[in-house]
C-alpha cells in the first residue's frame, strides 16, 4: 500500500476529485495548506502598503490506495491538476505499513 500526497492548487480540487472517483478511487482527505517553492510568494498592495505573501495558499490530497493502483492514481492527479504554470504542485508517494478500519478491526488493503 502507499500513501499519495497531492499539493495542488485550490480551483484544481474538484476536477482532481472527479477524475479520481471517474476511475474509482474513492477515499481521500483534504486539508488547506500553506507553502512555497519556485514560486516564491507574490507582491500585493492593501490600503496602499505593499507587501510580500510568502506562503501561497494550497490543497493538500491524501489518497492510501493499493501498490496496483498508484500508477494510475498519479498519471490521474497529474493530469487534471497540471495548469503548466510554476505552481502547480507536487505529489509525494510515501509507504504505508498498516492500516486499520476502526469500526471493524478489519487490516491491510481491505481496510482501505
Amino acid at each position: 500500500m502507499k500513501k499519495i500526497e497531492a499539493i495542488i492548487r485550490h480551483y484544481k480540487l474538484e476536477e482532481v476529485k472527479n477524475a479520481l472517483t471517474s476511475k474509482n478511487i474513492v477515499g481521500m482527505t483534504v486539508t488547506e495548506v500553506r507553502g512555497f517553492g519556485r514560486q516564491k510568494g507574490h507582491k500585493e498592495t492593501y490600503r496602499g502598503a505593499e507587501y510580500t505573501v510568502d506562503f501561497m495558499p494550497k490543497v493538500k490530497v491524501e489518497i492510501v490506495v493499493a501498490d496496483e493502483q498508484v500508477s494510475a492514481v498519479l498519471e490521474t492527479i497529474t493530469q487534471a491538476a497540471r495548469t503548466g504554470s510554476v505552481g502547480d504542485g507536487k505529489i509525494f508517494v510515501t509507504p504505508i505499513s498498516e492500516v486499520i478500519r476502526i469500526r471493524t478491526g478489519e487490516t491491510g488493503s481491505g481496510a482501505i
